[in-house]
């Protein structure tokens, strides 16, 4: 791994993808003052994302969708084999149709039958994690990191993430977007375009910006 410079500012790795290894990840009970950047993220802290660890992971994992997404239709076997490598936990059968995009893979889980329209983005600083039988539309995003309101902290590169859970037989339709910190309970219909912003009751029909149960279901 060798780490380059972008006009002496914030530092990229460079990626081989004949040595590429999927990140791990561990658990601690070390102090703040003694935890890596990646420890931090991992626990829900403010971080600063940078370094040659977390960059390295990311590039794992982009890597890995852009391998996914310039796979044939007909290459299932394949498909297969790069989201059980790149995701933490994923159900027997699934489906998930290109464009993906994520930002580490390993903090993302799903049950079974889960299956994802076309151009999924998932940022996944924190865990986010869907239950058995969910289906998302095309054009939706998961986005678990937060930063600072203040502009001088938020220009530092600081940031934390919170985790989004999704429950069991759940529907989210096209173009809608979830933030960190948000329970959908089992059964929920999410409509289009609907931006997510706080939990979402089980067996309810939720709509709008911010997105609101209207009538259970």
């Amino acid at each position: 791994m060798k780490i380059l410079s972008i006009n002496g500012y914030r530092p990229c790795v460079s990626f081989n993808s004949n040595q590429a290894d999927k990140p791990k990840i561990t658990k601690n009970d070390k102090p703040v003052s003694q935890m890596s950047e990646k420890e931090k993220m991992i626990a829900g802290l403010w971080h600063i994302p940078e370094g040659e660890e977390l960059f390295k992971d990311r590039n794992y994992a982009h890597e890995m969708c852009y391998q996914y997404n310039n796979l044939r239709p007909s290459q299932r076997p394949e498909q297969y084999d790069i989201i059980r490598k790149l995701f933490g936990k994923t159900g027997a059968r699934f489906k998930i149709l290109p464009n993906l995009k994520c930002e580490y893979g390993y903090n993302i889980e799903f049950g079974e039958r889960f299956f994802a329209n076309h151009n999924l983005v998932i940022l996944d600083s924190a865990k986010v994690k869907f239950g058995d039988d969910v289906m998302i539309g095309p054009n939706c995003g998961f986005y678990t990191v937060n930063h600072s309101l203040n502009a001088d902290e938020r220009v530092t590169g600081l940031q934390y993430a919170k985790p989004i859970n999704v429950g069991n037989r759940v529907w989210i339709c096209g173009g809608v977007t979830v933030v960190g910190g948000v329970n959908i309970g089992d059964n929920v219909v999410v409509g289009a375009g609907s931006v997510v912003t706080k939990d979402l009751p089980p067996n309810t029909l939720c709509v709008g910006n911010p997105c609101r149960p209207i009538r259970n279901i």
